[in-house]
Parts: structure tokens; C-alpha cells; sequence
């Protein structure tokens, strides 16, 4: 369970945070930018942080499963679940975003990529490294 909590709770905040950059990337919002700019790209996120956990909690919960179900696999060590867990997310958030605008292209599917692939291996590197996995019990004979 502490598993889905973490993923609710870093995924949509960090995923937010990325789609932000990247839709202003996108946007020409950084060809000429200030401190004062910066400021108003914080501010924005901070105001539009509701919105990124209620679109973003139900995916989220969906990759922190798919980790779920990826512990069970014995044969996989954390870092390649890492990883494998991240280029699902990676496929999913470019399935989901990149058809957004009209530019299309690489640098639009990694950067909408990363929204998925970011958040999700933090997440699963938090799971790994602060909650304590499930220990298989010895055979009794």
C-alpha cells in the first residue's frame, strides 16, 4: 500500500512539473526569458498543481501497479525494474501527449516521453530505497 502512496504523491507532482517545462519549451517560452519569467513559470505550477494531481493520480497509480506487479518477477533485479517501469511510462505519456500541438516530431516525443519516464523511475527508486520489500518465506519441509 505505502508503494501507491508514493507513487501518488511524487508522480503527479514531478510529472506536473515536467509537462509544464516541456509545453513551454514548446511554446517558445524560453527563447527569451528572465528571472521575472522563471518566477511566473513557478507561480503557474504552484496555481496548476490541483489540476496535475487530479489528471495525473489515476496514471500514476497504474505505473506504481505495473511496479507492483513487476516486484513478484524474482528474476528481476530493482534496477532493471526501474527501468523497465519507466520505459512503460515513457511509451504510455508519449502515447498520451505528443499528439498534443502542432509540431511534431523526436523532440516532442522524448520530451512528452520524459513526463512519463521521470517521475516514474523516481518513484520506483523512493519504493526500492525507503519501503521495505516483501521477503519470500522460507520452505517449511
Amino acid at each position: 500500500m505505502k508503494r501507491y502512496l508514493v507513487f501518488a504523491l511524487v508522480g503527479p507532482f514531478v510529472g506536473g512539473f515536467l509537462l509544464l517545462l516541456t509545453t513551454t519549451y514548446q511554446s517558445g517560452y524560453w527563447a527569451q526569458t528572465n528571472l521575472g519569467e522563471v518566477g511566473k513559470l513557478f507561480a503557474v505550477f504552484f496555481k496548476t498543481l490541483q489540476y496535475s494531481y487530479l489528471f495525473g493520480f489515476l496514471p500514476s497509480l497504474m505505473i506504481g501497479a505495473v511496479d507492483d506487479i513487476l516486484l513478484h518477477v524474482r528474476r528481476i533485479p530493482p534496477s532493471v525494474r526501474m527501468l523497465l517501469v519507466g520505459l512503460i511510462a515513457f511509451v504510455l505519456a508519449t502515447l498520451t501527449y505528443s499528439s498534443r500541438g502542432p509540431d511534431s516530431g523526436a523532440v516532442q516525443f522524448v520530451l512528452y516521453g520524459l513526463v512519463g519516464f521521470v517521475p516514474a523511475v523516481i518513484s520506483s527508486w523512493l519504493v526500492h530505497r525507503y519501503i521495505e520489500e516483501p521477503q519470500a518465506a522460507p520452505a517449511s519441509t
